[in-house]
């Protein structure tokens, strides 16, 4: 897991720094640290986040890992599936 707060002092640095782990391969998915939620890059509600509680992963395993839910948003699918896990 990687805190957006970490890669750089300003906006513009940290946004270079995610292009460049996105197009390295190391992050795929983000999230929202206090939420423990996770979801796809281009999430609409994932961009109105601030910057301090956004986290990436590199893979679906990795934010399971770490006690993070799918977002019911961008991945409605994999939400559902986690909420019948849930309810039993």
């Amino acid at each position: 897991m990687i805190r957006q707060i970490e890669l750089g002092q300003t906006a513009a640095i940290q946004k270079r720094n995610i292009r460049s782990l996105i197009k390295g391969g190391k992050i795929t998915l983000a999230g929202n640290r206090n939420l423990k939620i996770y979801g796809r890059l281009d999430c609409s509600s994932g961009k109105r986040m601030n910057p301090e509680n956004r986290v990436f992963f590199k893979s679906e395993e990795e934010a399971k890992e770490q006690g993070y839910r799918p977002c019911g948003h961008c991945m409605r699918e994999q939400y559902h599936e986690w909420k019948k896990r849930k309810q039993g």
